[in-house]
This record gives C-alpha cells, structure tokens and sequence, in this order.
C-alpha cells in the first residue's frame, strides 16, 4: 500500500516515498502495484506524488507528479 494518501476536498494525493532511492522510482511504484487505483472511482483527480528523502541533507530532495484519469 502507499506510504501515505491524502484525502482533500477537490482532489486525492497518493505518495510514496524512497530512502535514497529516486523520486521516479517512488512514481513507478505507484504505478506497478495500483496503489491510486481504488481511489480512482472517487470523482476527484487523483494526483500520485513520488518522492525522494535523502539521510544525508534529511530533507526531501526531488519529487515528481503525475495526474491519474479521472
């Protein structure tokens, strides 16, 4: 399951997060294992957010967005 799922009024947020790995990677994990899909069916955009931590700077590093159909 995603790292977290932000419900907002207008729109969900699906993220997944990687330690030191890439924020594509995070988006490709969104994507290979469905984690927007059920929420799909909702009636609001669905936006899945990879994101890139980094131990060295602890900070978020990079992120990527991409916009599921509605």
């Amino acid at each position: 399951r995603a790292d977290m799922v932000v419900h907002m009024p207008a729109a969900i947020y699906v993220f997944e997060l990687k330690i030191n790995g890439t924020s594509r990677e995070a988006l490709e994990q969104i994507n290979s294992k469905g984690y927007a899909v059920p929420y799909q069916t909702d009636g609001r955009p669905v936006h899945k957010v990879g994101l890139r931590f980094s131990t060295e700077t602890l900070a978020i590093e990079d992120w990527v967005i991409e916009h599921a159909p509605v």
